[in-house]
């Protein structure tokens, strides 16, 4: 063994020692809001929900003490081996120099496109839960889906990963794609890269995609409070992500917090949040000034339900949501 494995053996004890701690000393702390009356789906908690649930600490914890030097080789991996469904052919491209991955269904239509924006804190590149999840949207769209790989903070701030999504929205119109079947959709960071996306677009005057779904999206990375708790977010990786993304440039940017714009003249938004997360408010901030700009927004807040809970695909409450915004996206397209 050379010193690297050495020092990797030693970082992943460490890291699984501080998560068996963690567990012990936070067990309980998360209790689950049993007087929630927002539907949809039943009261009971399925065997599933607490399967997924006693898995949260782990992963909250280990967006902290996780490295992204381990990280980020253990993630390219993963992604080079992810087995997506059958129906489902993926292929590598790229899109005017931004990675992307096509994922087409069989039987999709050549002419509808779903532009897909992952999350990950800004910090994160795409995952390979991304990719099943993208793979389930293209299924019951019926559409192509564009996953953007885009580049990543620290190394990449603000404005790259924007600019990456907007490069790639741009390579779609090239290929001959109208505006008025393309729909974008991304969760978390991917929601607000899909909300600054949308208004970059029409600052420039390119012609607007006909909708957008935002999934747990961030919506204001000005809040510097990061006390609130949250059963996966931990307040010292969502410090770091926004720390990362936003660099030297002003937090207020409308580019970088989406909810200190201009919404006027945005196309129809689907936004889904839980009630769970700490992002919740931001999603309910998006849909009021969107709403007051005249916007035609939806927003739905699930019941009981943590950030991006979507990425579950075992999970009730993740395919009821995804199969109402492969709905909504459909029925905007021409």
């Amino acid at each position: 063994m050379d010193n690297s494995d050495f020092r990797k053996g030693f970082v992943y004890a460490v890291i699984h020692a501080m998560i068996r701690a963690y567990i012990l000393r936070t067990r309980g702390r998360y209790k689950i809001n049993k007087q929630s009356t927002t539907p949809p789906n039943s009261v009971e908690i399925s065997a599933i929900e607490r399967k997924i649930r006693a898995r949260l600490p782990i992963i909250r914890l280990m967006q902290v003490y996780t490295p992204l030097s381990i990280m980020y080789p253990l993630l390219k991996k993963a992604v080079s081996r992810v087995q997506l469904p059958a129906d489902i052919k993926r292929s590598s491209i790229a899109a005017n120099g931004v990675a992307c991955d096509w994922l087409i269904p069989d039987g999709a239509s050549t002419d509808r496109v779903l532009l897909y924006l992952h999350g990950g804190g800004f910090v994160i590149p795409q995952t390979p839960n991304h990719l099943l999840m993208g793979a389930y949207l293209a299924r019951k769209t019926e559409m192509q889906t564009l996953m953007v790989d885009y580049r990543v903070a620290p190394r990449h701030p603000f404005p790259a990963p924007l600019d990456d999504c907007v490069t790639a929205y741009r390579w779609l119109l090239q290929q001959g794609y109208a505006a008025n079947n393309i729909v974008i959709a991304g969760d978390s960071a991917g929601g607000n890269l899909t909300l600054s996306t949308l208004m970059s677009l029409r600052d420039s005057g390119d012609p607007m995609p006909c909708a957008a779904a935002c999934l747990s999206p961030s919506g204001d990375l000005t809040v510097r409070d990061n006390t609130a708790q949250d059963i996966l977010l931990h307040p010292k990786a969502r410090k770091f992500y926004r720390e990362s993304y936003v660099g030297q440039s002003d937090p207020h940017n409308p580019l970088v917090s989406p909810l200190c714009g201009d919404w006027h003249g945005l196309p129809p938004l689907l936004i889904h949040a839980g009630e769970d997360e700490v992002l919740k408010d931001d999603a309910i901030r998006i849909n009021a000034i969107a709403a007051a700009a005249g916007v035609d927004v939806s927003l739905e807040i699930y019941p009981r339900m943590w950030h991006v809970w979507q990425i579950n695909l075992k999970l009730e409450q993740a395919i009821d949501s995804l199969n109402k915004i492969a709905v909504f996206l459909k029925s905007h397209c021409k």
